[in-house]
């Protein structure tokens, strides 16, 4: 009896490698969102590595996360450096690629807890008065990632982090688009006139 649920447990774990050895090698998140503030705003939250601690989903997972910036202050060539607890682990963030405001690319790098190499890209398209942001993330499987893949779903660990980073970087960009209007309005009106001279001769009011 006991030989008989060796062989079936072994044919069924044989049967589920192989389940998880054809599956994709690949793997692409994406979300996307509508924003009411101007490209260019929207931009700019993303083109600067050091805005993301506003809207970045796991900004604020570990307080005591290490952060270091490099390269260009923004744009392509800026890179950002983390290293934090089990919930955030270590990696590099690079700009590769940047056309303002239309698109960010990024090279996403894990060291730990699990070494991957990803893409990220951005871009965002004028929507009316607001702009349409999509967030693609995309990057190779192994065996291990392909089983994950298989019984959890990349989409579904990965996707609620886009929608929540989104809703903050609406929330961001739309305060940025407000500040920005009421500044143009404020120095777009007219200065206020000045009280009129008395006439010479004339008795100043009491």
């Amino acid at each position: 009896m006991l030989r008989k649920v060796i062989i079936s447990l072994a044919a069924l774990i044989v049967i589920l490698a192989g389940i998880i050895a054809t599956r994709a090698s690949t793997f692409r998140v994406e979300r996307t969102t509508r924003i009411d503030a101007p490209p260019d705003v929207v931009f700019a939250l993303v083109n600067d590595l050091h805005a993301w601690d506003r809207w970045s989903p796991w900004a604020h997972l570990d307080p005591s996360m290490k952060v270091t910036y490099g390269g260009a202050p923004a744009g392509t060539g800026a890179t950002y450096h983390w290293i934090g607890n089990d919930k955030v682990g270590e990696g590099d963030l690079r700009i590769t690629e940047s056309k303002p405001p239309q698109l960010v690319v990024l090279r996403l790098e894990f060291v730990k807890p699990m070494a991957n190499l990803n893409h990220t890209d951005f871009t965002f398209k004028p929507d009316g008065t607001g702009t349409k942001v999509d967030w693609v993330m995309t990057g190779p499987l192994d065996f291990m990632g392909k089983g994950m893949d298989l019984f959890v779903g990349m989409d579904r660990m990965i996707g609620p982090d886009f929608e929540k980073g989104l809703a903050s970087m609406r929330r961001e960009a739309e305060v940025d688009a407000k500040k920005r209007a009421e500044a143009a309005s404020a120095s777009a009106a007219p200065p206020s006139a000045a009280p009129a001279a008395p006439a010479p001769g004339a008795e100043p009011a009491k």
